[in-house]
């Protein structure tokens, strides 16, 4: 008999499928987004590939991309899209601060908000902007680091990291200060922000900027402290929209 999430899974692939890879001029503006930041050669991480739509703008750079998905369904989704990519690597993998197995809470009906961020789950729960979203069922994947990413693949000049709430876990297993990097920010989480900027700050002498939603464009004219950052972010005329933080390794000032 079929699973009673079939169908709500089918449904939320198509519209993943739909929303991040048919509306026009996506890619265009992805590319020159990520053009700043890796090009021919270089290799890049989309953790938590998704759709495969970040992959596939990267991959037209011309980078060597690696990309992690624990969704099983949606690992063999991206094998599939990006097959004839001979610059791409599918890990079927969640990506977190130790090896081993983790638990990934899966979304069927929104499949994007899976997570293995169970106190961020939680929150969410309790958030009125997640009210429609459900996480209905829990299984045990794979877990690696960024740095066995590194071992196995070498060093990223660039690394893209959405994985709904997991990003400060995914940045304890960093063990090393990389070029630049992106995170997804979510205005009703602060303190997941705060963390990650933390943490990057350990790391290295990181600049900071953001984006907001889908917009693929830098909304500061300057890079920015991680405290300036941060402030941008919390103040009431910033960004009321989840959307992603970038971080460039520059010379200590």
């Amino acid at each position: 008999m079929p699973s009673p999430a079939r169908p709500a899974r089918t449904v939320g692939l198509l519209r993943s499928l739909a929303l991040y890879h048919g509306i026009p001029f996506r890619q265009r503006r992805l590319r020159r987004l990520y053009a700043r930041f890796a090009g021919a050669g270089d290799v890049v991480f989309d953790v938590g590939a998704h759709v495969g739509n970040r992959t596939r703008a990267l991959a037209a750079l011309g980078c060597r991309v690696v990309a992690v998905e624990p969704q099983p369904d949606f690992a063999r989704l991206l094998r599939r899209l990006m097959g004839r990519h001979r610059n791409v690597d599918v890990v079927e993998a969640a990506v977190g601060a130790t090896a081993g197995r983790i638990t990934l809470a899966v979304s069927d009906a929104a499949p994007t908000m899976t997570t293995t961020a169970a106190g961020w789950r939680r929150e969410r729960e309790r958030d009125p902007v997640f009210a429609g979203v459900q996480w209905n069922r829990v299984i045990e994947v794979e877990a690696i680091t960024l740095d066995d990413l590194i071992t196995r693949f070498g060093s990223p000049a660039f690394v893209k990291m959405d994985v709904e709430g997991a990003e400060p876990e995914v940045l304890a297993g960093l063990g090393r200060p990389v070029p630049a990097l992106s995170f997804e920010y979510l205005p009703g989480a602060p303190a997941y922000t705060r963390a990650c900027l933390d943490r990057l700050d350990e790391l290295g002498p990181y600049r900071f900027n953001w984006s907001v939603g889908e917009s693929y464009a830098l909304a500061s004219p300057r890079w920015l402290a991680s405290g300036e950052l941060h402030a941008a972010l919390a103040a009431p005329s910033g960004p009321a929209r989840s959307g992603d933080v970038y971080a460039r390794l520059v010379d200590d000032d």
